[in-house]
């Protein structure tokens, strides 16, 4: 638990579904104090077109200026391609961590990328191939992993067949994400047991939405089995645009709050993170999913049990 990552997703997953388009000024200014607050990774953004997901219209422009100036906090720069003219994008504007990704569900691949998922994976483990090649750190995710809202139940095999073309590439560092929120925490135990049975090395990130409410419970579940990294959005805001019910995810304040109620991950600051979601809530003018932000953190001297 001590070395668990917190990847936070806001700028990127928590904004993509907002019909009002947040100011890059705004968004700089939220990066910053995300970044300066001691997560580890922080999503600027995706490599999307920019009719169709207008809050990324300006990702280029962030990581252009965030990559100027000198970065007070050692959180890495991440960003989300879905093809090959992504890649070039960022590599174009200093994209630190490439997040590529293939949906297990055929019709929320073809919603989401226009590709089917054999054609999305060979393309993106090429893409992804590429990005290394260019010195860049990179993890792939599998999508729809636990289910999907179109298709209901994806099959395992399918989710593993993605996961193995991986780990054949070379590519060891995966994100199972729950986009439809269908997971359920004995599922994501044996997901992530699965995939370290076949590379024991692998790195597993857990990307966990809350459409039914079992979220923090998904969230635990990845982290007993040995998953080491949680993406995760400010206020719990969020959702997949191309997926039949864009539901918010787990709330980043409050997954480091309860880690450190477990007295890991003291080297955040909580109260950054709960001053960033408090301000996002009130520029889109109402309540976000998340807990933390609202009722506040429980004292550091009270005990976890």
């Amino acid at each position: 638990m001590a070395h668990i990552l917190v990847h936070e997703v806001g700028p990127r997953d928590g904004l993509q579904v907002e019909q009002q388009v947040v100011p890059t000024e705004t968004k700089l200014d939220w990066l910053g104090r995300l970044i300066r607050s001691g997560v580890d990774i922080v999503q600027v953004g995706s490599f999307v077109h920019p009719a169709k997901v207008p809050q990324m219209a300006d990702t280029d422009e962030l990581f252009r200026r965030l990559s100027a100036e000198p970065r007070d906090g050692r959180a890495t720069l991440s960003g989300l391609v879905l093809n090959e003219k992504g890649l070039e994008r960022g590599l174009a504007c200093g994209v630190e961590l490439f997040c590529l990704g293939v949906s297990a569900s055929e019709t929320h691949s073809r919603k989401n990328t226009g590709m089917g998922t054999d054609e999305a994976t060979t393309r993106i483990i090429a893409t992804a191939l590429e990005a290394k090649k260019a010195g860049k750190e990179v993890q792939v995710s599998v999508q729809s992993a636990f289910g999907c809202g179109f298709e209901g139940v994806v099959p395992e095999a399918r989710v593993m067949g993605i996961v193995a073309a991986y780990l054949d590439a070379g590519l060891d560092a995966i994100s199972l994400a729950d986009t439809a929120g269908h997971a359920h925490p004995e599922q994501v135990t044996a997901y992530v047991r699965r995939i370290l049975a076949l590379a024991p090395s692998a790195r597993i990130t857990a990307h966990i939405h809350n459409t039914y409410g079992v979220g923090m419970a998904n969230v635990y579940a990845a982290l007993d089995a040995g998953a080491t990294s949680i993406e995760s959005s400010f206020g719990g805001l969020g959702g997949c645009p191309f997926t039949k019910v864009a539901a918010g995810n787990v709330a980043t304040e409050d997954l480091v709050h309860a880690l450190q109620r477990a007295g890991v991950r003291g080297d955040i600051k909580l109260d950054a993170l709960i001053g960033v979601a408090r301000d996002v809530a009130t520029f889109f003018a109402r309540d976000l999913p998340g807990c933390v932000y609202k009722i506040g953190p429980i004292s550091a001297g009270t005990p976890a049990c």
